[in-house]
């Protein structure tokens, strides 16, 4: 990243370049993300350039967050929203050399992880999500616009599958068949979600839509959830988008670029975590329709992935990076693997959601 770039980008924002020094931060992959320390008042802050070929429109982002952050101050002032710093003339974000910027406050004594290694992780990271999703449960999502458009629209990225499966080549079409005949015989849980996407107790509500566990932040000493960060895809959507992430990225040790899938299974223990620490904030908030669908969240969003990573293969790998030719069908392996332990170990999640719904209503 330019070093002029960067410094124009901080004079914006009213910092004088001879005090402050930078570094990148964090190992995300879509922004470039940077450490900005201010060493004359020790101050820190996060500058973050938005990817504008994932991110079309940065000033959705930008609008979308203001109208949250607005909104929490109003009505929970003592909940600690990362919101963007204005730039000198009052603006969300950055605009310069035609490249979009915002800056926030670093959050002092906090830690992020990329895996995770207990299940106490994984109900701290849920409780987080879950008390974001409830504080917003009043708030009207329709204000919201896309940040990516159809993100999690199951039926788009189906659509988009069969399209791309339309105009293939034969040889990938031979060397994913397997993956191809998964894809069309799971197709079952689109048919089952449209069956009541449209009933009056599947609301829209403010999602984050991006739950893995880099965009949570944990108090260094005592592992506590300290806030949610990343709030590039925050946008209106269904529950279970936020609690399927979660599953999704949660369950299995190993992640989605795990090329033996021998290794993918389903960690019971997070999957109660999940659900415990999701209900401990949402359980009130959530209709009858939607606590009916907390296990069906986590294969929606699993199905969903797994068909984009066999659709980016059958159009020769132009969205996801890859690091070798067959990555995108071993992913592709790998979502559907986790998707058939999730249903293979049906019963005894069900019953633990049956489970933490008691414990729950009990406790209220």
């Amino acid at each position: 990243m330019d070093n002029i770039k960067i410094e124009k980008v901080l004079i914006e924002y009213g910092l004088n370049t001879e005090d402050v020094i930078y570094k990148t931060f964090g190992t995300g992959h879509i922004n470039s993300t940077f450490l900005v320390t201010d060493q004359k008042s020790g101050h820190k802050f996060i500058l973050q350039s938005i990817n504008i070929n994932v991110f079309k429109k940065p000033d959705v982002i930008a609008q979308n967050v203001k109208l949250v952050g607005d909104y929490l101050a109003k009505n929970h002032p003592d909940y600690l929203f990362v919101g963007a710093i204005k730039t000198n003339d009052g603006k969300e974000m950055a605009l310069v050399d035609g490249d979009y910027w915002r800056l926030t406050n670093f959050i002092e004594n906090s830690v992020s992880f990329d895996t995770l290694s207990d299940p106490v992780q994984a109900y701290e990271a849920a409780v987080q999500f879950g008390r974001l999703n409830k504080l917003l449960s009043a708030f009207d999502a329709s204000q919201l616009k896309e940040t990516i458009p159809g993100f999690h629209d199951l039926g788009l990225r189906y659509q988009q599958f069969t399209d791309a499966l339309s105009i293939a080549p034969e040889h990938l079409r031979q060397t994913a068949s397997n993956e191809i005949q998964k894809a069309l015989h799971y197709k079952f849980i689109l048919d089952y979600f449209n069956s009541f996407k449209d009933s009056r107790d599947f609301p829209d509500r403010a999602m984050h839509h991006d739950t893995k566990i880099s965009n949570m932040l944990f108090d260094k000493d005592s592992m506590k959830g300290v806030c949610v960060i990343d709030l590039d895809t925050l946008m209106s959507g269904k529950f279970i988008s936020d609690l399927g992430d979660m599953m999704r990225t949660y369950l299995c040790a190993y992640s989605e670029n795990e090329p033996d899938i021998s290794k993918i299974s389903v960690r019971v223990e997070y999957f109660e975590a999940i659900v415990k620490g999701y209900l401990q904030e949402m359980g009130s908030m959530l209709s009858p329709v939607e606590k009916d669908l907390i296990l069906f969240s986590g294969k929606y969003l699993i199905y969903m992935q797994a068909i984009r990573f066999l659709t980016d293969y059958l159009n020769g790998d132009v969205y996801y990076p890859i690091g070798y030719p067959e990555q995108n069908l071993d992913r592709t392996k790998n979502q559907f693997k986790l998707l058939d332990e999730l249903f293979e170990n049906e019963k005894i999640l069900v019953s633990i959601v049956n489970k933490c719904l008691k414990e729950f209503e009990g406790n209220t």
